[in-house]
């Protein structure tokens, strides 16, 4: 019915797409978080911008600076403004 060579190189193939899928998945998974935690960033500095008063801009390096670091990152980004 099925020749085992087939069967064979059916099940390899299957396994190095699936192979080849997980390594290309990792990278846009890292990039989509990247992503969100800038956005989430943005919108930090967005509220401390409300809250505080302060006029921070709210630009590329600075949404990826809150992205990156978070919570600290904001803070980073405050004091670096109020000190300047």
């Amino acid at each position: 019915m099925f020749d085992i060579s087939l069967v064979i190189a059916f099940l390899i193939g299957i396994f190095i797409l699936c192979i080849i899928t997980k390594i290309l998945s990792l990278p846009m998974h890292i990039l989509w978080k990247l992503i969100y935690n800038s956005i989430i960033g943005a919108i930090c500095l967005w509220l401390v911008n409300a809250v505080l008063g302060l006029a921070i801009p709210i630009n590329f390096f600075t949404a990826i600076l809150a992205g990156t670091l978070g919570i600290p990152g904001v803070l980073l980004i405050v004091i670096y403004y109020l000190i300047k």
